[in-house]
């Protein structure tokens, strides 16, 4: 007998946050858990852009092995560099 892990999967746009929790073999992957997800398709866009994983804040490779109660997390590519953004902000501030 196999055993399984739990682990949790989270998505999320500017609309709406999904979270899916998974039972996988404990020898799973980031890449196989993700391969689940697609095959599932219940967020269909997500797929069609390039997209960074981590787990709990923390970005990971597609090869890291997944232990139980691992929260894995698929962040979207970034609108605007946080940085310019800050800028942006600051400016906009001083002038009022």
């Amino acid at each position: 007998m196999d055993k399984t892990i739990p682990i949790a999967l989270c998505y999320a746009t500017v609309e709406q946050q999904w979270f899916l929790e998974l039972e996988l073999p404990s020898n799973s992957t980031v890449e196989q858990a993700l391969e689940i997800f697609k095959q599932q398709a219940q967020w269909p866009s997500l797929l069609k852009q390039p997209f960074t994983v981590g787990i709990f804040g923390e970005v990971v490779a597609n090869d890291r092995l997944l232990q139980a109660g691992d929260r894995l997390e698929i962040y979207r590519p970034l609108v605007q560099d946080p940085k310019d953004a800050r800028r942006h902000r600051a400016k906009y501030f001083k002038k009022r």
